[in-house]
């Protein structure tokens, strides 16, 4: 018995390919040569009325579906081309198989990937394909009746055919409606990607930064601020780049309602964090250390800074050199660096050619001692700068006497020829500890 629609032939899926969505059970055909004359009379008539069956599809799409309103409110001349397009090939198919076929189906992935970029939801898509299936075969059930009733009988033989071919052009769509719906879900990221590294480089144009707060869901007057991250790095045994954090390390708690953006540079990974508090608030910016630190997805040994606060998204640039500055007045044993509580530090990271020469200057006369007794001066100064100056509180944290650490700072000042009551030998001694610490020199 012959087959008003031809069955798909099952191609093999590509390696890497997502396959076609499957279709439902195909219903036996019973149509034979009688039934099939029947329903090219009829569908005949319904090509050259193929105006008025688009008008009234249209004008149900619009009172049936609500997700089709929209662009039919926008262009109802397009949408109106468009299903008048989808019927001629669909009605034509009905006749012609293998004339029609492939332009049937080349129009049916391209309404799916047209929709997916409208945003009109899958299930309209859909919907509307079906209602356009059901609309056609009442029609030709109308004007197979009207002619001559007792040949809707016969018509009935090739319902399953019909129906076969609904459901194929539905599946038809879907692939393609996921395929571009993929497509642009990629190229919307990559564009994120894009505006988000152009702002923490600096280079977003100020015209830009308009569709850059729409395509984040930012404020463009908003406040922010920048977290840089590095994780641990190996150690000799451990040959290797640095460790990648995997992001995005989430921030609980600290961000109401919003997700910050991450970006991958060259050595540290970067997020953009939206301030909700007030200007001058440093509570908001513990919380976001705090969360992070608290993070089960940051490994441990993890250097992180956070950089000042900037106003706009304009300002991004510069609070990512902030973070960076922060980052690098980390210790290397890991933790979490606000900037705004690290000056001194952050001055001297940010010159390290200078530290390091402050560092030979104050500290110098030291390496000429014996390693182990060098540091002990060392330590038992640090000590005494965290403690205000305390020789009390020095002791205690080094287990040993005041007046042993009186002895120590007296004889670092014998040896360098400074003065630690003097203020300006006091600032200097300590950059120059900093300098050290944090440039190894």
């Amino acid at each position: 018995m012959p087959q008003v629609v031809r069955s798909r032939i099952a191609v093999p899926v590509p390696h890497g390919t997502h396959p076609a969505t499957p279709l439902p059970q195909r219903f036996r055909s019973l149509a034979d040569r009688e039934s099939v004359e029947v329903l090219h009379r009829a569908a005949r008539i319904l090509v050259a009325s193929l105006p008025a069956l688009t008008d009234r599809l249209v004008e149900a799409l619009y009172e049936q579906e609500p997700g089709y309103r929209a662009a039919i409110d926008s262009d109802r001349a397009e949408v109106w081309q468009e299903v008048h397009h989808s019927l001629r090939h669909n009605v034509g198919s009905l006749i012609q198989p293998r004339e029609y076929r492939e332009a049937a189906h080349r129009t049916s992935r391209w309404i799916g990937e047209i929709r997916a970029g409208q945003g009109v939801p899958l299930d309209a898509v859909l919907h509307a394909f079906r209602m356009g299936g059901a609309m056609v075969w009442q029609d030709l059930v109308d004007e197979t009746a009207r002619r001559d009733p007792d040949d809707v009988r016969l018509l009935v033989h090739v319902a399953a055919d019909v129906w076969n071919f609904v459901d194929e052009h539905c599946g038809i769509v879907a692939d393609a409606y996921r395929q571009a719906e993929r497509r642009l879900s990629w190229r919307r990221e990559n564009q994120q990607r894009l505006m988000v590294a152009a702002l923490l480089d600096g280079t977003a144009r100020i015209a830009d930064l308009r569709e850059a707060a729409a395509m984040l869901g930012l404020p463009e007057q908003g406040r922010y601020a920048v977290l840089a991250v590095a994780a641990a790095p190996r150690g000799p045994q451990q040959p290797g780049p640095t460790d990648r954090l995997p992001l995005p390390v989430p921030l609980p708690g600290t961000l109401p309602g919003a997700t910050p953006l991450w970006h991958t540079g060259p050595d540290a990974e970067f997020a953009i964090l939206r301030l909700t508090g007030e200007a001058g608030e440093p509570g908001e910016l513990h919380a976001v250390a705090a969360a992070f630190d608290a993070s089960a997805r940051t490994p441990a040994g993890t250097r992180a800074g956070i950089g000042s606060a900037v106003d706009g998204l304009a300002a991004l640039g510069d609070a990512r050199r902030l973070a960076e500055t922060a980052l690098r007045a980390c210790p290397a044993s890991g933790g979490t660096v606000l900037l705004d509580e690290h000056l001194p530090d952050a001055l001297v990271v940010s010159s390290p050619a200078l530290g390091s020469a402050l560092a030979d200057r104050v500290l110098g006369p030291l390496d000429r001692l014996d390693p182990s007794d060098r540091d002990v001066i060392l330590e038992t100064l640090t000590a005494w700068l965290d403690a205000d100056g305390s020789a009390q509180r020095a002791g205690a944290r080094l287990y040993c006497h005041r007046n042993t650490v009186l002895n120590r700072l007296r004889r670092f000042e014998q040896l360098t020829g400074r003065c630690l009551t003097r203020p300006r030998d006091a600032v200097e001694v300590s950059l120059a500890l900093a300098a050290r610490r944090l440039l190894g020199t």
